[in-house]
């Protein structure tokens, strides 16, 4: 398939959920549910349209073509069973590769500031993390690589799950049949991959001048 149709899927996914929906009938389920897996438990898979899919099904939710309930059930599911399993991959991934200590591929200094940052920040970057593109699918990741205890790490995913999936499909569900937020879809998906990034830019611009003037 031309690179020109991922684009108009991505960019156009309210006509083409709702034609999913009438075509798939009840399987539809399954289908969202292994998008949302997918795109949240592979770390080479970050380009799914998560944001926008849940917010699309939300809006066909509102105009009875979807359960709500029965969506926010089985998507916080798929992304709780989604970051688990990333983070698995990351825990297994990890010392394969760090088994050398001090190697061209491996500063075990670097290593153990990385979990001592995800012991102390990650419970807020999991959580945070959910709302911003290819960041949620990384994160997860790291964290198994980062060795962060995985109580603290399920916890948390649990409560990020939670918010991304119900409040995406929430605000589909009220505004997403909005004649404004319809006309200007194109323009919501954009706002969804560039509004929940800008704190991240916040606090590394804030990073960046405290080492250089705060020292």
């Amino acid at each position: 398939m031309e690179l020109s149709y991922f684009v108009d899927l991505f960019l156009h996914l309210d006509k083409h959920l709702a034609v999913f929906t009438a075509t798939w009938g009840i399987w539809i389920y399954a289908l969202l549910f292994a998008i949302i897996y997918i795109e949240t438990g592979f770390v080479v898979m970050p380009f799914l349209p998560g944001d926008s899919l849940l917010f699309v099904a939300g809006a066909i939710a509102a105009l009875g073509g979807m359960n709500l309930l029965l969506l926010m059930v089985l998507l916080s599911a798929a992304a709780i069973a989604g970051d688990a399993t990333n983070y698995s991959i990351g825990r297994w991934f990890g010392p394969k590769v760090f088994a050398w200590e001090d190697s061209r591929w491996f500063n075990k200094e670097a290593f153990n500031k990385t979990n001592a940052f995800y012991e102390k920040h990650g419970p807020l970057t999991i959580v945070i993390g959910r709302f911003m593109p290819f960041i949620r699918t990384f994160t997860p990741f790291v964290a198994g690589v980062a060795n962060m205890s995985y109580p603290k790490f399920a916890f948390y995913n649990v409560i990020g799950g939670l918010l991304w999936v119900c409040g995406l499909t929430g605000l589909g569900y009220l505004i997403g049949n909005n004649a404004w937020v319809k006309e200007n879809f194109s323009l919501v998906t954009l706002a969804m991959i560039i509004v929940p990034g800008l704190p991240a830019v916040w606090v590394f611009l804030k990073h960046m001048y405290d080492a250089r003037f705060k020292r």
